[in-house]
């Protein structure tokens, strides 16, 4: 196996305290101030449970377009359930994405203070296993993603809950993606994914099928990531940089075309995202170590979303939406 070529990390150390646990934060936090990506090991997430998770992503994006397309529900710009071929692009971006998607989203109990704060998840009638292996692979990627964003918080010095905090029961999103393989009609400025950065705190993303995800050097040049069996990629987002006020930064990637245009690729990033009123105001504690000024505005996460959305082509209007790009 080639060696990772970012830095890996194992949950289970942050778990056991002490300097195992000093050593854990150091090194993701290094590597998110350095190059906003690490790999994780010792995550916790099951892997039957994403190897289910893949079998369903096939089985329903093979799926006839028509019966796919009952589940796209314009009013929802893209909230949840399926999106279509082509609907999204990267911010700036000339051409849109090659890709589909699915997107599932929190799912509180009635009795939940936030339980009206989101749309209800849809789940697709043909498969029967979609509703409870998703749900519960979004249970635990949001568990994993909280002892990350302690351990952020650790890293910079503010009490442990600071970023968790305003992450737990959030409006975290797990996206399945497919990449069908490109066609001869494609066009030509068309890329699986083009260079973005993400809009939220920390996502995770589950190993996909096939390569082609690439991060952006400082020197210009792109360098391949792929998460080795039982890894995670974690990568920080654009409202991580802001309230961190650039200390962690939020590095461009993209995914590129495969060299064989008949083979397809499925991958399940987790964005996980604060609650709408959440503030992103840059910390003090942040400002210190950034040289004083602050660089990134005060804003909440729901006015910061909805921002990236009309800039991304999922909303048009100032409804809150979901997503990340």
């Amino acid at each position: 196996m080639a060696k990772q070529s970012i830095p890996v990390v194992n949950l289970n150390d942050f778990h056991a305290g002490g300097e195992r646990r000093k050593q854990f934060i150091d090194t993701m936090g290094s590597a998110l101030v350095d190059i906003g990506f690490f790999a994780l090991e010792g995550h916790g997430i099951s892997d039957t449970l994403i190897r289910s998770a893949y079998r369903l992503a096939e089985e329903f994006f093979l799926l006839p377009d028509a019966a796919k397309l009952r589940y796209e529900n314009a009013q929802l710009k893209g909230q949840r359930g399926y999106t279509s071929y082509g609907r999204e692009h990267a911010k700036d971006a000339v051409a849109p994405d090659l890709k589909e998607f699915w997107h599932v989203g929190q799912e509180l109990t009635a009795d939940h203070p936030m339980f009206h704060a989101y749309p209800r998840n849809i789940w697709p009638a043909e498969l029967a296993e979609f509703k409870p292996v998703y749900s519960e692979l979004y249970r635990q990627l949001e568990t994993c993603s909280l002892h990350l964003l302690e351990a952020c918080a650790s890293y910079v010095g503010e009490a442990q809950d600071r970023f968790a905090g305003i992450a737990r029961d959030g409006n975290s999103i797990l996206r399945v993606i497919h990449y069908p393989p490109v066609s001869s009609d494609a066009n030509p400025q068309s890329i699986r994914a083009a260079a973005h950065e993400d809009i939220n705190l920390i996502t995770l993303l589950c190993e996909a099928t096939a390569g082609g995800l690439e991060l952006l050097e400082r020197d210009g040049s792109w360098r391949p990531i792929e998460a080795h069996p039982g890894q995670i990629i974690v990568d920080s987002g654009d409202m991580l940089q802001n309230i961190s006020n650039g200390y962690f930064k939020s590095t461009t990637h993209r995914v590129v075309n495969p060299d064989n245009s008949r083979e397809r690729r499925f991958s399940m990033p987790f964005f996980v995202h604060p609650q709408s009123e959440a503030s992103l105001a840059p910390l003090a504690s942040c400002i210190a170590k950034t040289g004083g000024l602050m660089r990134y505005p005060p804003i909440t996460a729901g006015e910061y979303l909805q921002q990236r959305l009309r800039e991304i082509g999922l909303a048009e209007d100032k409804g809150t939406m979901i997503a990340s790009k």
